[in-house]
């Protein structure tokens, strides 16, 4: 069986089913929010796509399910943007995360009009790093001790991305659904 095809769409609310399942897939998931019913998973998907949402969320879709989310969160003042992103247990290790990532950067900067976007990842998390650094991110340092996990505190690198930076060379995933960015790529 050949493995689905996979486009970046938007976050809708039908979506909060496989939000809680991509929860529930992996222990580590809770550092990106409280998830841990459906009702919860419905919240997590209204307070990201409400009309005065300062979020651009995309679903990284394969078929039409959900697998994961890449996700700016805008601050319009500054034309920057705070980027994150996550993707279920079964749909690690695929190369999907860091197309759509490096799709939505682009995106963000090139159409959104973005100027800066930013994101940080625990340094015992190096495949965080390796989906940034793909997405065009560079390291800007590294925040000792930022988090309190399980008692022990943690470091976080950080990382920056200028609308003026070269773009990476990627394979872009097609962006459907979205208004102005079905063009895109």
């Amino acid at each position: 069986m050949s493995e689905p095809s996979v486009v970046l769409r938007r976050l809708r609310p039908t979506d909060a089913c496989a939000v809680f399942d991509a929860f529930e897939s992996n222990a580590d998931m809770v550092r990106q929010g409280e998830v841990s019913t459906v009702v919860e998973a419905e919240h997590y998907v209204a307070r990201l796509i409400a009309a005065d949402s300062p979020h651009e969320a995309w679903a990284v879709a394969a078929g039409d399910t959900l697998v994961g989310l890449v996700c700016v969160t805008v601050d319009e003042a500054n034309r920057n943007g705070w980027f994150w992103y996550w993707m279920s247990d079964a749909a690690r290790g695929r190369g999907w995360m860091s197309r759509a990532a490096a799709t939505v950067a682009e995106w963000a900067l090139a159409v959104r009009g973005l100027q800066r976007l930013e994101l940080g990842h625990r340094v015992n998390n190096p495949a965080s790093g390796a989906i940034a650094r793909h997405a065009g991110f560079v390291k800007e340092g590294t925040e000792r001790a930022k988090f309190l996990l399980d008692g022990q505190r943690v470091d976080v690198d950080t990382y920056g991305r200028l609308a003026s930076d070269p773009p990476p060379r990627f394979v872009a995933v097609p962006m459907v659904d979205g208004g102005e960015a079905d063009a895109y790529p």
